[in-house]
């Protein structure tokens, strides 16, 4: 599985990387948290993040201005990869898996930063598991 390792353990000696967002939706402050989540996971694993390309139209289409950016900045001979916030930034199901494969053609990584949905507990378990775990100086 040395294809899931990152740069820590692979000979890569200056790992650019370059960011996609779809952000149809929000203002400029979502924007600027997502941008700011793909830099803060760079810097953790000693990535440089070298742009962000963000589609804003609503328009569901494979090949989105924003999109070939993308891939032809992942054409570039140092290009290590490209990082999303989600899967879901690569668009719907089918968009989303012809654009893996398309990110994935280049021969760049695609890395994501929230790589599975985390899963969210109902109101009872969550009251149950608070319950058993010790409270105050007991």
């Amino acid at each position: 599985m040395d294809d899931d390792l990152i740069t820590e353990r692979r000979p890569i000696a200056f790992p650019q990387v370059f960011g996609y967002l779809r952000h149809v939706t929000g203002g400029l402050p979502r924007h600027t948290a997502l941008v700011d989540c793909l830099t803060e996971y760079c810097d953790r694993h000693e990535l440089a993040l070298c742009g962000v390309f963000t589609d804003r139209d609503a328009a569901v289409i494979v090949r989105s201005p924003a999109f070939v950016g993308l891939l032809d900045a992942l054409e570039l001979p140092d290009a290590y990869g490209a990082v999303v916030p989600a899967l879901s930034h690569l668009g719907p199901k089918g968009l989303g898996t012809e654009r893996e494969r398309q990110i994935t053609a280049t021969g760049a990584r695609l890395i994501v930063v929230r790589p599975l949905t985390p899963t969210t507990r109902s109101a009872s378990s969550l009251s149950a598991s608070q319950s058993l775990r010790p409270q105050g100086g007991v």
